[in-house]
């Protein structure tokens, strides 16, 4: 979207809205239609529900929450997340979904999925009119994150096997271990569908990248296009079988989406709950997992899409949890899914041009048309089709690049990220989310943080001036505490309209969620036109280099380089560093002799320098290849570099010089002997050893000593000394 539409008013989902841009929501509810159609069913399937259920999900989604949500742009409907925790609850009350057809156990189980979703649904209704929309904010990024890797792993477990032809059951851990056999087993014709539709999913961004007149074309509609001509050259509607190498393989309508046989058809396809699966204790298991997980996953995706609205408009988070909480009461009482805000399809509707929240209600409008019209031909889709883009959704949830994501944010995080994701695969969802809430705990307070804050912020607030307050924070800022802190912040900030200043001089750690959260609060700040400034991070030290990593009270490790040579040197080498991002330095008249001048290869050098610099690794790492480049070629010059620990990292950090990948971890352990060059900061030698080699040279381990490498470098730069 260009930067002049951003500039014009700001679209709103009323009465002059849907006039004034008719157009445009039209064009992206059939585009995101196109998308939602085979996604509605295959979600359906996955969760043992009939096909059909996830279109009355997002037709009913579509049409109630434009009315009772203020969302313009989320697109509401069933979601690949919910799948791990629907099928399972199927499966807990004795159906199997597809497997072998769908019997009288099956829409039995069914019908009890209804009634837990229905008490699901009431609880939403309660949260969202409880104005407790908040509590969505409660739990780690980190954990949220693992809970995501794990379902699309269970995902993908689950759904190679459809893709192929096979009927396999087990646990995810299972299946993963079963599928070299679970490929030996697979039906050809199946596979042919399943395995092309599935190179189809993950070639088409790649293509797309390459040919950009393909970015308005949605790769699930590629794949229909490939698949249902692929099902029909196998005849899949009439039940058949073949032989391939000496083996017997049946093919039929099981292998298609089952949707009604005449136009209007859907109607009779209306299932009411039994409410008799309440009466058990397992019931309620289900809903809680029903609630929580789908009210999380609604909530964070709300917010996602809010961040990335072309005109930043705000959703009231309770208010939309009402609207999502009451859809899907109706949604349970027609034999339909649960639902979430889900953020693909609320991507591909921002992209392609929707204004306002009417876009939503004319991709529900589209699919009521579609399967109430043709839903002959909606039944030629194969389901290995359907099996394979949710094994590419499922790859998206589970990327590689999510874990590298989440270490580059801190190692605290990847261990939470792993110890939910194997808890969420080794028993369900809950215990494994809780299992992460427990382990950042742990880390936390490893980390210093007294038991008392854990959560319950320590939070005094005073006035600044006429229009800013100060709230100063003690102990710590903590996931488990942000909420009464958010809470304090917009009492005293937002609705109050007064600018404020946190101050977190005072604790001992400030974490990843809390950084990340006080950056939105920020701009929530901003479209208010007032302010919210953070202070006091000054003596704390980053556990990773992103800019939101978790801060802890403590001493930040850097590099001190220190480097001798002859006088006329100085001036020169004290420019270059200054240029190249230090921050000041040390320097002082010194004599000495090097090997050379000891074999009496050489004369004595009458004046040299020795200068001393603090600097963060990158600088450094600069500094030493220009001093290799520019220096050691044709003079002599000796470079010493050690690992030291400073109070005060900000003191050698200039403003032009990135930090990515200037900071370490350190012990927090000061020495008696203060920085050289700086009042501003203690300076103590790191007791780790193997610290990076300088430039060529050799290093000394000593028993209780830091390693030093150092670099000393005649005429031709080959020599060196360790010193």
């Amino acid at each position: 979207m260009s930067s002049t539409d951003v500039t014009r008013p700001v679209p709103r989902g009323d009465r002059a809205g849907f006039v004034t841009y008719f157009r445009s929501d039209v064009t992206a509810g059939f585009l995101v239609f196109l998308i939602a159609l085979p996604l509605c069913l295959g979600i359906s399937v996955a969760c043992g529900f009939p096909p059909i259920a996830g279109i009355f999900t997002a037709i009913l989604g579509a049409a109630i929450t434009t009315v009772l949500s203020d969302s313009e742009l989320t697109i509401k409907g069933p979601a690949a997340g919910l799948i791990v925790i629907i099928v399972g609850c199927v499966e807990d009350f004795g159906g199997d979904g597809v497997l072998g057809g769908f019997n009288a156990a099956d829409m039995s189980a069914y019908r009890m999925a209804l009634a837990v979703g229905t008490a699901a649904a009431l609880l939403q209704i309660a949260f969202g009119l409880g104005r407790a929309g908040i509590l969505g904010e409660f739990f780690p990024a980190a954990a949220v994150h693992g809970m995501l890797a794990a379902i699309g792993v269970i995902i993908i477990a689950k759904q190679i096997p459809v893709a192929l032809g096979v009927e396999a059951r087990g646990e995810p851990l299972e299946l993963l271990w079963e599928l070299p056999h679970i490929v030996l087993e697979a039906n050809p014709a199946i596979a042919l569908i399943g395995v092309v539709s599935m190179a189809v999913m993950f070639s088409w961004p790649r293509l797309r990248r390459a040919v950009p007149r393909l970015n308005a074309v949605p790769a699930p509609l590629i794949v229909l296009v490939i698949a249902v001509p692929l099902g029909m050259f196998f005849d899949l509607m009439h039940q058949h079988s073949y032989f391939l190498q000496g083996h017997k393989y049946q093919l039929g309508e099981q292998y298609l989406v089952t949707m009604p046989d005449r136009p209007f058809g859907m109607f009779q396809h209306i299932v009411f709950p039994d409410y008799a699966a309440l009466a058990l204790p397992k019931a309620w298991k289900w809903v809680l997992m029903f609630f929580i997980v789908g009210s999380l996953e609604s909530l964070l995706s709300t917010k996602a899409v809010d961040l990335i609205d072309p005109w930043r408009r705000k959703t009231n988070l309770d208010r939309d949890m009402t609207a999502v909480g009451i859809a899907n009461l109706a949604c349970s009482l027609v034999g339909g899914l649960p639902m979430i805000s889900e953020i693909v399809r609320s991507k591909a509707n921002i992209d392609n041009g929707a204004r306002t929240r009417f876009a939503d209600l004319w991709h529900g409008v589209f699919l009521l048309l579609c399967v109430a019209l043709i839903p002959t031909i909606l039944h030629r889709i194969p389901l290995a089709a359907l099996a394979s883009m949710l094994v590419y959704t499922g790859y998206r949830l589970a990327h590689p690049s999510e874990f590298l994501h989440v270490y580059h944010i801190g190692r605290e995080q990847l261990i939470v990220f792993v110890v939910t994701l194997i808890g969420v695969l080794a028993t369900d969802l809950l215990i494994g989310v809780a299992l992460g809430i427990a382990v950042k705990l742990v880390i936390h307070v490893a980390n210093g943080v007294p038991l008392r804050s854990l959560f319950r912020p320590s939070l005094d607030v005073s006035a600044v001036d006429e229009r800013t307050v100060r709230i100063s924070l003690r102990d710590s800022a903590v996931f488990s505490n942000w909420i009464p802190f958010r809470r304090e912040l917009e009492q005293v900030g937002l609705l109050q309209g007064m600018n404020v200043v946190v101050d977190l001089t005072d604790t001992q750690l400030v974490d990843h969620s809390v950084m990340d959260k006080l950056a939105a609060m920020q701009h929530d700040f901003a479209q208010r036109g007032l302010s919210l400034t953070v202070t006091g991070l000054e003596l704390h030290r980053q556990l990773s280099p992103h800019e939101h990593s978790t801060r802890k009270r403590g001493l930040a490790r850097i590099r001190r380089l220190t480097v001798t040579g002859a006088a006329e040197l100085e001036p020169r080498l004290a420019a270059e560093f200054i240029g190249r991002g230090a921050t000041g330095y040390t320097s002082i008249p010194c004599t000495g002799i090097g090997r050379r001048q000891i074999l009496g290869q050489e004369p004595p050098i009458e004046r040299q320098f020795r200068m001393e610099v603090i600097l963060p690794k990158n600088v450094c790492d600069d500094i030493l290849a220009y001093l290799r480049r520019e220096i050691l070629p044709s003079q002599h010059v000796t470079a010493c570099v050690e690992v030291v620990d400073v109070v005060c990292v900000d003191a050698f950090v200039s403003e032009s010089v990135a930090l990515d990948g200037g900071l370490e971890s350190a012990p927090t352990r000061l020495s008696s002997n203060g920085s050289p060059g700086s009042t501003l900061a203690a300076s103590v030698t790191s007791d780790a050893a193997g610290t990076e080699a300088a430039i060529g040279s050799s290093s000394i381990d000593r028993p209780g000593e830091p390693t030093v490498d150092v670099l000393s470098g005649l005429l031709t730069g080959r020599d060196a000394l360790a010193k």
